[in-house]
């Protein structure tokens, strides 16, 4: 019996899902995760790694390395990379095609259909590019569904949202925050309204908060390292690590250390979940933002909805799935969010193939094992345990026919930019090392636009998030077009893709 495979290829992050006999399970794409950074090293001899393998070989060869190419689908400019210019739908070929080539391994056999994933905010230029995606990794039918549309499709096998229900499905991944309002058929969800987005506010710049604390909180010692010194340079890729994995415990401690291993210093620096919160909450209150926006565009309330789904690594946060619950509809957060899109994706990909069963059946991905647990299909299983789509207060409502009207927000809500280009880095958790000092430090609010933080140093740049989207199935409007991205390595080390949220980001 063959298996469908289905694909999410995210701005930091790449995950994947496979359906054999009505059952689904994430695919394991990475040396130790089921997801893998979005990341491509092209050598000069022609050989092209992507993932894991990339992201290994990435610090010998930083200037060939191509990080969250997916966000650039839209511009019809070439990537340069060490001369040579490189088509982003070619770029994006080669992730797929890695893909491909190691859940055939896996599961001993090309899969028999191949189901995509891809922004709902995509117009008709996006979409034509992404069809090159799929031709130029060998695959000429491929499916093709929204993010949103697959989330909601993955909430629905689970038989926690009935047909007619009202879903807000809020993206918060590593490279953009995305929201969506969708009514719930039996055909399928349909999508309301202007889908809202806001590129460059994904939670991989969470992770640059986290590691600007950890600088502060030495008095500029990180910064102030040697770019020049590998030890110095290795010793700082480390920390971000560090600081990722620090920020993901936070979601369920209430303070965690981060070591620091440097060859200037060695000591570890505490930070508390209150201080993160302090700190990221220009973050939370311009994701709400982006989600308001979304819910204006589809002329719904609040009210209107049954839940709004949280999905992406981001949506593990706390403080994010109260800011939500403050509009008044409960969050549905699953046990493992960032691989909602890839499992919904498999289950919509099956039912239009007349697989048997639905992903909410028994031996789906929200049981133990998913499609790779015992007796399913090797190479695959559920991330950890079984991965529900329903957190704490979470679950969707039976529709009630709730008022309908328009909601008058506000413009203009800020957030602090990324320091550093990029994603985050997998790592292995570090404990304190023997001997260490640990450094207590208050966390400063990040600053509000153009207002210095205390202690007279500059305020940090903020972006606004957009008054208004542009329509999905517009016109077909080209791009203006931009810069190639840059090869030169920074002075600080770019995290790698892999998980920018509290838990591994994408998108």
């Amino acid at each position: 019996m063959g298996y469908g495979l289905a694909v999410d290829i995210g701005t930091t992050c790449t995950t994947a899902a496979v359906e054999r006999d009505g059952r689904v399970g994430t695919a394991t794409l990475g040396d130790r995760t089921t997801a893998v950074p979005s990341v491509v090293l092209l050598r000069p001899d022609g050989t092209v790694l992507t993932g894991d393998a990339a992201e290994r070989g990435a610090a010998g060869a930083p200037d060939r390395v191509v990080r969250g190419v997916g966000a650039r689908l839209g511009d019809p400019v070439p990537v340069l990379v060490g001369g040579t210019p490189h088509p982003v739908p070619e770029l994006m070929a080669h992730q797929l095609r890695d893909v491909l080539r190691m859940v055939g391994t896996q599961e001993g056999a090309a899969p028999d259909t191949v189901t995509l994933t891809h922004p709902a905010a995509w117009g008709p230029y996006e979409r034509e590019r992404f069809g090159q995606v799929h031709r130029a990794a060998g695959i000429d039918d491929a499916r093709v569904l929204t993010e949103p549309e697959a989330a909601v499709a993955h909430l629905a096998s689970t038989g926690r949202v009935p047909d007619g229900a009202l879903v807000a499905v809020h993206d918060l991944g590593g490279g953009s925050v995305d929201a969506t309002v969708l009514r719930v058929g039996g055909a399928g969800a349909t999508v309301l309204g202007v889908p809202g987005s806001a590129p460059g506010l994904g939670g991989a710049g969470l992770d640059d908060v986290v590691f600007a604390h950890v600088d502060r909180a030495l008095d500029g010692a990180v910064s102030a390292h040697d770019p020049a010194d590998a030890r110095a340079a290795a010793a700082v890729v480390r920390l971000r690590q560090d600081c990722v994995l620090a920020k993901e415990a936070l979601s369920t401690d209430t303070e965690t250390v981060i070591p620091v291993v440097l060859p200037s210093v060695q000591t570890a620096v505490l930070l508390t979940r209150g201080e993160l919160e302090e700190m990221i909450r220009p973050w939370v209150g311009a994701t709400v933002a982006v989600l308001r926006r979304a819910l204006r565009s589809a002329d719904v309330t609040p009210d209107d909805l049954d839940t709004v789904l949280l999905t992406g690594g981001s949506a593990r946060i706390p403080a994010m799935a109260g800011a939500v619950a403050g509009l008044g509809r409960p969050p549905s957060v699953g046990r493992h969010p960032e691989h909602a899109v890839a499992l919904g994706a498999a289950s919509w990909g099956a039912e239009r193939t007349g697989a048997p069963g639905r992903a909410g059946g028994p031996g789906s991905a929200d049981r133990p094992g998913g499609a790779g647990g015992p007796g399913g299909a090797g190479g695959t299983r559920d991330p950890g345990e079984a991965g529900g789509t329903s957190g704490a207060g979470s679950g969707a409502a039976a529709p009630d026919r709730r008022r309908r009207g328009r909601v008058v927000l506000g413009a203009g809500v800020l957030v602090v930019a990324a320091a550093a280009g990029g994603g985050l880095l997998y790592g292995t958790s570090g404990g304190t090392p023997p001997g260490a000092v640990v450094v207590t430090s208050e966390a400063p609010t990040v600053p509000e636009a153009g207002i210095p933080p205390a202690g007279g140093s500059p305020a940090v740049p903020v972006p606004a998030v957009p008054a208004e989207p542009a329509a999905p199935g517009s016109d077909g409007v080209r791009p203006t077009p931009a810069a190639p991205l840059p090869g030169a390595p920074a002075a600080v080390p770019p995290p790698a893709p892999g998980g920018a949220g509290a838990g591994h980001d994408h998108h």
